[in-house]
Parts: structure tokens; sequence; C-alpha cells
């Protein structure tokens, strides 16, 4: 008998990927998908556990999506990724519509754990965080886009005091540069403009494996694919920024100009306290030396208000600093006290509405700083890939090389012509918002 499975994924682009994956293995095994919930004999959930609102929003989920058991034609409710991995029994003892659980490192036996849940038996398999990253699984991408994200390791060694990653994800595991270079190929002859790497981090790309960082030889490699016409970089910690880094996103046409580094923190205090093996002098020295090297590149950051004992002087250097810097990009989160974590266990936790002043303080300054960076665009031209259009408007969406989906900002281009979703055009800005810009195509900017 045929059964019809739907995939439901949340959480980050790297959970995103492991859904494709899983959905490759299943049309393998002859399993018919479909994006209809009613039409699913099978249910699918790939959750997220980072963070209090990330497991919030998997639990309702799972609960939303159990109701097609009770009202549709579903037979089986399976929970993967993070919280599956992090809260296993719990799930299963407290959510009694959940047939399956499937860990991180488990996602390639489920073929056999649906087919053992049809028969009734309910199950866990977790606990092979560590596994040896699979170079021969093949991605099912969930859409169709210009734009695909493609991981280059598993895991994470870093082991910072507020982050669970390193016991649901494992230690650091690096693909093989021909394996990423192959994917890569497909995803261009598929159609693909626009590669992200991703990884927990990707400054240490290879050093499991060659005994050195490869992400320069990497990016060398990848700017050889000639349908490719953007590669993009997140998640770079500042530590690993080497120099060798810096040369290759410079020679490499293809790389976009556009570093995302997560910096956590600038005093030197709680980064200590966070495990960040960095210092703000070495943070600030980096960011200069990009700057100088690395013409019109954007750098975007991310920091952490209200860490275990941060002291009102501490968030003021990193405010002052901010406002220093003047960063392209900054996301500010406020910490989450993470069972399982050293930084759970220190003394001095922060009141959550001293943890929201400072997070709404440091992006009211960061919505300033974004403002005045985004008037000194308009009068220049871009390129913008597009994304979408707005219905029954001569108005479509698209980013720049300035821009991560779904994370930045983008462009709004009024054009009166029929632009093709996924295609490269010229844009000229003439106006903009704090966060985004607003352009016409440039060839019909005359009117």
């Amino acid at each position: 008998m045929s059964y019809n499975i739907a995939m439901v994924s949340l959480g980050c682009s790297k959970n995103l990927i492991d859904s494709e994956i899983m959905l490759g293995i299943l049309k393998k095994h002859q399993f018919n998908l479909t994006e209809e919930m009613d039409e699913a004999d099978i249910i699918v959930i790939n959750t997220c556990g980072f963070i209090d609102a990330a497991k919030e929003e998997s639990i309702n989920t799972i609960v939303e999506l159990g109701q097609y058991k009770e009202h549709g034609k579903c037979k089986v409710l399976i929970v993967c990724g993070c919280l599956g991995e992090r809260y296993k029994q719990e799930l299963l003892d407290e959510l009694p519509e959940v047939d399956a659980i499937i860990g991180t490192g488990n996602i390639k036996e489920i073929p056999e754990i649906i087919n053992e849940t049809l028969k009734g038996n309910r199950l866990i398999r977790t606990g092979k965080v560590d596994i040896e990253y699979d170079d021969d699984l093949t991605r099912l991408p969930l859409s169709k886009s210009a734009t695909a994200y493609i991981k280059i390791a598993e895991g994470c060694d870093n082991y910072c005091t507020y982050c669970i990653i390193p016991k649901l994800r494992g230690k650091y595991r690096s693909r093989k540069i021909e394996s990423i270079i192959d994917e890569a190929s497909r995803l261009a002859d598929q159609g693909v403009k626009e590669l992200i790497l991703i990884a927990q981090d990707t400054s240490r790309y290879g050093i499991d494996l060659y005994d050195k960082f490869m992400l320069p030889k990497l990016l060398d490699e990848l700017n050889k694919i000639e349908k490719l016409k953007w590669i993009r970089i997140l998640y770079l910690y500042p530590d690993a920024f080497d120099q060798n880094l810096i040369d290759s996103i410079k020679r490499n046409n293809k790389v976009v100009k556009y570093v995302d580094m997560p910096i956590q923190h600038i005093n030197n205090t709680v980064l200590k306290r966070m495990n960040r093996n960095t210092s703000k002098e070495m943070i600030k020295e980096l960011i200069l030396k990009i700057r100088k090297e690395i013409p019109n590149i954007i750098i975007r950051t991310t920091v952490i208000v209200g860490f275990p004992g941060e002291t009102d002087d501490q968030f003021n250097e990193l405010y002052d600093f901010a406002k220093e810097i003047k960063f392209d990009r900054l996301g500010a989160f406020t910490y989450s006290k993470e069972e399982g974590t050293a930084a759970a266990k220190l003394e001095d936790q922060i009141d959550e509405e001293i943890k929201s002043n400072r997070q709404s303080k440091i992006m009211e300054l960061q919505r300033t700083i974004s403002y005045e960076k985004n008037k000194d665009k308009i009068g220049s031209d871009f390129e913008v890939i597009i994304e979408e259009k707005i219905e029954n408007e001569k108005v479509y969406i698209g980013r720049t090389y300035m821009d991560s989906p779904e994370i930045d900002g983008i462009v709004y281009i009024d054009s009166d012509k029929n632009l093709e979703i996924g295609s490269f055009q010229k844009v000229l800005i003439k106006d903009c918002l704090e966060y985004d810009l607003m352009g016409e195509i440039e060839n019909e900017s005359s009117k």
C-alpha cells in the first residue's frame, strides 16, 4: 500500500535541510509526498528546541496537527528534530497523539520507523548526535526557488555557555569539499542562482577533516560553478575569521560582500562568562580590518542582552560599541535560560523586564543607524534578485546582496514590466524606510 506523507519544517535553515533530506529518503522508499494535511496518512513535524519561543511553537504545531489523527485520515504523527532529541520521553508521555520521536542524528531511519508505527508501535529513536556526516543523502526541496541553502558542517565544538546545540547536534563534523561541490552544482543546474552556506559555525569548516580551516578553499571551488551568481556565507564566528578568509571573500567575485558574524557581546567579562573565545579588542580589530580590505562590505551581527550577571555598565558598553561601529545589520535577543546549559546555573539571572528594556533600547539605536545607512543609498543602483510580486499591484519584492532572506530587509520595486521571479534586475533606489528600500527598474526610472 502507498501512503501519503506531509512534512512540516520549523526552526532554522539547517532544520529545513534535514527536512528535505528526509523527504528525499521517503521518496526513494516509494512514499507519496503531499502538501495537503487532510490528504496525509503520515504527518512528520521537524521541530526546533533551541529557545523557549521555538519550543512553544513546536508544541503548538504538534497539538494542532494532531487533530488530523482524530478528524482526518492521518494514521501516524512523527516528531523529529531538536525538540525530539531534547525532550524525547516527555513528548511521548505527554502527547498521546505522537507515535514516534526521531532525533537529529537518526533521520536516515525514518522509513523503518514509519513502518513500525503503522503496526501500532510507539517508539523513540534518538542519541546518534555524533553520527558521521553522510555525504550521499539527496535532498528533495520543499519549494522551488532561485535561492538555496547548503549545509557544509553539522554540530558544534564551541560550547558557549548559553547554548544547547552541542548536546542536540553533536560535535563539529564537516562535509567533504567534493560532496558540497557536487550538491552545489546540482542545485545550480536546477536553477539556483544564490547559494547560502550554513553550519553552526562556518568559519571552522574543514578543521576536523583537513586539520586546517578550509572555507577559503571551498569558496574558491564554488566560485568556479558557472551557473551560480551569488554565494553567501552565514554564521562566521570572529575567533576563526582569519586573513585567508578575508582574501578569499575579496578575490571571489561570486561571493557576496556580506559577512554574518555573531559577536553576542562586547564586554570582556561577559564574553568570558559566555565562553566566547574572543575579546572586545579582537572583535574591533577584525571589523576595522574587514571594512578596510573589502569595499562595500555589509556586516551583520547578533547580540544577547540580559545574560546572567550583565550589569548596566556592561550593557552600556555593548550599546556604545554598536553606536560606534554602526553595524549594517544587527539583531538583539534577550537571554533565554535553557536547562542543560552552563549559563542556566549561573547566579544573578536578569529580570525579564530589564532584558526586554535593554533589547528595545539597542534595537531602537539600530533602527536609527539602519535608516541613516539606507538614506545614503538613495540615488544609487543595485542588482536585485526578484522574489515575488505583490498581488494586484505593479510592485515586486526583491533583495540586494546586502540582505539575507527572511532576516534582513527587502527592496520594493515599481515596474510596469513582467519581471521573472528569480531574475536579477538593476534597480535605482528612490526612497527608503528604516530597514527596506524602494526603487524602480533602472531603465524605467525616467518616468
